[in-house]
């Protein structure tokens, strides 16, 4: 199924090639930049019923862009970007149905299991998606990358950690980070690796091109997984997807389960 994204940067919605974001911004590779407010695009969801989907802070000045989505869509989307135990409650508040969080929970390159449990006793597990957007080695494995995934940790993606991380929160969001917004087609070796071995509610994100590559997410990954499509999407100058396509085919999906 797709889910959609509003991406934020210095207050507007964007679509930006992943691994390009860095502390001073000197490399970064923008895709698309809106001339529409991100309200906007949290109305078309809305409209459309598209919940669950996700909004990320990329770097500061975007809590206001960022509020002024959730209003427009009460309940329908994840948050992400600067998210820790001191204001994952308040962007509940404000309208969020999940916080997501990834680097908060890393220190030194470990999974800091103190403050994840910090952060289940403040939210609850249900409130929580961990993201577990990875990078691949030159050993082939799949490792957990924070900090706008330009850190490395040591915690890999495999069954162990997929089961063992379940049991904090109610979905995972795992982008692949070496293709994301670089609209190349899907990471087909990960979204196996995903469709294998998770037990709750998982979107993959990254590289997402056509219409195709929904139904390959949705073959591959067993049904598991959602995806979400970003710069390849016509609403975000993209040529490769037509937004009203990607929910006609969540309709046509749903109505194949009834």
């Amino acid at each position: 199924m797709f889910r959609p994204c509003i991406d934020l940067h210095d207050g507007k919605v964007k679509q930006i090639v992943g691994g390009t974001l860095t502390d001073d911004g000197s490399s970064l590779r923008t895709n698309f930049v809106a001339t529409r407010p991100p309200a906007w695009f949290a109305e078309l969801y809305r409209r459309d019923q598209l919940s669950g989907g996700h909004i990320i802070k990329l770097g500061p000045g975007n809590d206001d862009a960022a509020r002024e989505a959730l209003s427009a869509f009460p309940g329908g989307f994840h948050i992400g970007g600067g998210i820790n135990a001191e204001n994952a409650s308040g962007w509940l508040d404000a309208g969020a149905s999940h916080v997501i969080v990834t680097s908060y929970v890393f220190r030194d390159g470990m999974l800091d299991q103190s403050r994840l449990d910090e952060l289940v006793r403040r939210v609850g597990r249900s409130r929580l998606v961990l993201d577990l957007s990875c990078r691949r080695k030159a050993d082939l494995r799949y490792y957990v990358v924070t900090d706008r995934w330009q850190k490395w940790t040591s915690l890999e993606i495999n069954r162990d950690t997929l089961d063992r991380l379940s049991q904090y929160c109610d979905e995972f969001l795992i982008h692949a980070a070496d293709i994301e917004g670089l609209c190349r087609g899907i990471d087909p070796d990960l979204v196996r690796l995903l469709g294998e071995n998770v037990t709750i509610p998982t979107t993959y994100a990254g590289g997402a091109r056509s219409l195709e590559d929904l139904r390959l997410v949705e073959e591959i990954g067993r049904g598991k997984l959602d995806l979400t499509i970003g710069s390849a999407l016509d609403i975000f100058g993209g040529t490769g997807i037509r937004y009203s396509d990607a929910v006609a085919f969540n309709k046509k999906h749903a109505s194949s389960k009834q």
